[in-house]
């Protein structure tokens, strides 16, 4: 199980944050996106696996062997179309986690530099002992 990243925060100040963009929401939205993408992917794999297999079906029925030999490379494409289909999907929402994660990270760099920005404007100035009688 996850730890919680409330730190002791109200629900009322998690939802400001939400409603503001201070906590972004792109990693289980992109998640399911990810998933419904892989999804219509493997659903335009199984049609050109269905096509290939249907016209070799086709072709056989018929006694047309040349059916077959064109079926045989449709099948190996379209299966090879959607292994590649795959990654570049799975590679472009990782690229867009990326980015907002990037995104992020520097916010808290922001913040934590302004509050030891803060802490140097608070403390009092260095005074340079003078050698004064």
């Amino acid at each position: 199980m996850r730890p919680t990243l409330t730190h002791g925060r109200s629900r009322s100040d998690l939802i400001w944050d939400v409603l503001t963009f201070e906590r972004m929401q792109t990693g289980p939205v992109v998640h399911l996106i990810y998933w419904a993408g892989l999804g219509l992917v493997a659903l335009f794999g199984f049609s050109a696996l269905g096509a290939g297999v249907g016209f070799a079906i086709r072709g056989i029925t018929a006694r047309d062997w040349t059916s077959l030999l064109i079926a045989v490379p449709v099948v190996v494409a379209g299966l090879l179309i959607v292994a590649a289909l795959a990654l570049v999907w799975r590679g472009m929402c990782e690229f867009y986690i990326a980015v907002f994660r990037i995104a992020e990270d520097l916010r808290a760099l922001r913040r934590q530099e302004e509050t030891h920005a803060q802490q140097r404007i608070d403390e009092p100035p260095l005074r340079w002992p003078t050698n004064r009688p």
